[in-house]
């Protein structure tokens, strides 16, 4: 049943489901979604299709499954084909959909949903005030640096506190053999396709502290041009050179850095705190039978939390003809009722009932929840569902929690943002790898603002207080 084009019913496993006396009406609306092609999922829409027809709210959904390689570029080519799915999952890329007026309004809605606006977080509401059509209910994803705890004990040191401790731990392990083949060739640390996850715990040591920083005249300037970058910059630049940090992170995605980081190729990696830290946790166990995870905290604080828009998450189409059912769906997984299903994962596989007593099964560790994580005092699971690493993760993202003054740009000056970006990124390997020296940087701070930095730093010094 699952394929290209997942199409879940709840007529495919029961085709005579009681509703109030009557059976699934035939004008039930359908509801297509386009996100990721997990395994499991088919199974999942079937309960979720279930739920809402026990909740008096019934729907069929078919799900357009896209692989994870490359799904921003696939995605992007089906709305520009003029498909309209009713719920679009966006991991990047969604602005410019929204600046076409693709994407639906969904402040109205949530204002009068019965689950969603009491399952947000609070950087939620911030998100959404800023930008009201991409919502993703979760906690502030933040990252969290890990490693084996036996590898940690094994080197003889403490778990670093500070940026020199750091560096001198970071240099230790990479003279390790934690691999296993005869030589010290582990290396210290992987971040996967740039330095973002190098930034989310080293960013506040340099004191690149938010986004828009003043000058010593009290003029704003972005952070990426500031000599706190720069220094941030040199850094990785020694970490590369001295064999700390892989020097094929650039080619690096997220699969190869967990296969370094499980076979002992690279000694620390980053993990969105919560959810991914527990499938880190869980996978390790699977490859290497007994072994844990241990959570370092931060040199100095972990990067600012951008605020100004939700990154990923979910949409509506604003051309959709099932608004109503499509916002259902998604009000519904922010029930009580919902939040069981989606973070739960499947009774007998992930965990056990007796009663109302429930047991985690060693499974769990390898789900997560496809839609929402609503705040704690909304919804609560009846049984801890994160390993003690994990939620000290999420712990640890809350402690370190720094709002950033990040702003949504208009869509005027999108193509300004894109290529500064890319100049960005490509000047930083660059600067990292060693092909350029630190004394050319005043050349590379000219050419971002050429590549449109001049005209995103105007805009923000009418914008910034």
């Amino acid at each position: 049943m699952l394929a290209r084009h997942l199409m879940t019913t709840v007529a495919a496993v029961a085709a005579t489901l009681s509703l109030g006396g009557g059976v699934l009406a035939q004008d039930t609306p359908t509801v297509t979604i386009i996100a990721h092609d997990n395994p499991g999922d088919a199974e999942l829409f079937e309960r979720i299709e279930a739920g809402m027809a026990d909740a008096g709210t019934p729907v069929n959904i078919e799900l357009v499954g896209l692989p994870s390689s490359g799904y921003a570029d696939a995605l992007s080519l089906r709305l520009l084909s003029g498909e309209i799915p009713d719920i679009i999952y966006f991991q990047g890329a969604d602005a410019e959909f929204a600046n076409q007026g693709i994407l639906e309004d969904l402040g109205p809605w949530i204002e009068q949903s019965e689950h969603i606006q009491n399952a947000m977080w609070p950087h939620n509401e911030a998100r959404m005030e800023n930008y009201p059509y991409l919502l993703y209910i979760f906690p502030a994803r933040t990252k969290s640096a890990v490693m084996r705890s036996d590898w940690l004990e094994q080197s003889g040191l403490d778990a670093p506190t500070n940026l020199d401790e750091w560096t001198a731990f970071l240099t230790e392990m990479s003279q390790s053999d934690f691999d296993g083949n005869g030589e010290q060739d582990t290396y210290g640390i992987l971040a996967p396709d740039n330095t973002a996850e190098l930034d989310a715990i080293f960013n506040q040591s340099f004191g690149v502290s938010a986004t828009w920083l003043e000058d010593e005249n009290g003029e704003w300037i972005h952070s990426r041009v500031s000599d706190a970058e720069r220094d941030k910059l040199a850094y990785y630049q020694m970490l590369y050179a001295e064999g700390i940090l892989d020097p094929e992170y650039v080619t690096s995605n997220w699969e190869v850095k967990e296969d370094k980081f499980y076979s002992g190729r690279v000694a620390v990696i980053m993990g969105t705190a919560g959810p991914v830290v527990e499938i880190y946790k869980t996978k390790m166990a699977e490859a290497n039978p007994g072994a844990d995870l241990a959570l370092l905290d931060p040199p100095d604080g972990l990067e600012a939390v951008n605020v100004a828009k939700e990154d990923r998450g979910y949409a509506i189409h604003a051309m959709s003809e099932n608004k109503e059912a499509a916002f259902a769906v998604l009000d519904f997984l922010a029930s009580p009722e919902g939040q069981f299903i989606d973070r739960m994962g499947v009774e007998g596989e992930h965990y056990t009932r007796n009663g109302d007593s429930f047991e985690v099964l060693p499974a769990m560790g390898g789900w997560y929840p496809r839609f929402w994580t609503a705040n704690p005092d909304y919804w609560t699971p009846p049984v801890p569902l994160l390993s003690d690493v994990a939620q000290g993760s999420l712990e640890q993202g809350a402690e370190y929690f720094v709002a950033d003054n990040a702003f949504v740009w208009p869509a005027d000056l999108a193509p300004s943002v894109d290529a500064a970006e890319q100049y960005y990124r490509t000047s930083v390997f660059r600067f990292v790898s060693g092909e350029w020296s630190m004394d050319q940087w005043d050349q590379y701070v000219e050419g971002w603002y050429a590549a449109g930095g001049q005209a995103m730093t105007d805009h923000a010094r009418t914008v910034l207080p």
